[in-house]
């Protein structure tokens, strides 16, 4: 049975943040709010972890993840990304955006997709990113979508009725709105648009 914290949306607590980190650490699959929606994590080393969070899922083989940061100070590590779109991502974090960049050989194979890519998000929400500014590196994350749902899930003690015995800990961070990230492609010479979602299309037009 998972472990169930209730996380102050604004001042996160920094002992159940610690917590939630050696969770991870420990190569545990965790449930915690983003700014659109709940999401399922993991250490971005944990092929386990991912296995699982692919069951849970249900996932297709190749389905895209994203590596959840807490800043840009990093991105180089995981993606290739030329000033001009270094620039337009730096103006426009935190916030509801997944940027598509190519990625970099640091990255297990696992993670990449057909293109070689990589989606990359800074989230404007104070758990996650007290989440990973403790742990100091991405989350390998994706949205919580279940079922036949097109939208990830906003009610945790919903999440809690379904997947209490699947996770090692659910995070309750309030009740999200459901709007999918924007998924801007930064592969291409132009900034192109593949979802419209929760954030502003406006600086990428």
């Amino acid at each position: 049975m998972s472990q169930f914290f209730y996380i102050h949306p604004e001042n996160p607590q920094g002992r159940l943040i610690n917590q939630a980190v050696e969770i991870l650490k420990k190569g545990g699959v965790i449930v915690y709010p983003t700014d659109s929606g709940y999401a399922l994590g993991c250490g971005i080393g944990e092929k386990q972890a991912m296995d699982r969070i692919v069951a849970i899922r249900k996932l297709p083989e190749n389905h895209n993840f994203t590596l959840m940061c807490s800043d840009l100070s990093e991105l180089s590590h995981y993606a290739l990304v030329t000033n001009q779109s270094y620039r337009l991502m730096k103006n426009n974090v935190p916030a509801p955006y997944t940027f598509i960049l190519p990625a970099t050989k640091e990255l297990p194979r696992r993670l990449l997709t057909k293109r070689k890519t990589i989606g990359i998000r800074v989230p404007n929400n104070e758990i996650a990113l007290s989440l990973l500014k403790a742990l100091g590196e991405p989350i390998l994350s994706c949205s919580l979508i279940l079922g036949n749902d097109e939208i990830p899930q906003s009610d945790p003690e919903a999440i809690r009725d379904v997947l209490e015995h699947q996770v090692d800990l659910i995070i309750h961070g309030g009740y999200l709105g459901q709007q999918p990230t924007t998924v801007v492609d930064l592969t291409l010479d132009a900034p192109e648009i593949l979802r419209v979602g929760a954030g502003d299309i406006t600086p990428f037009g």
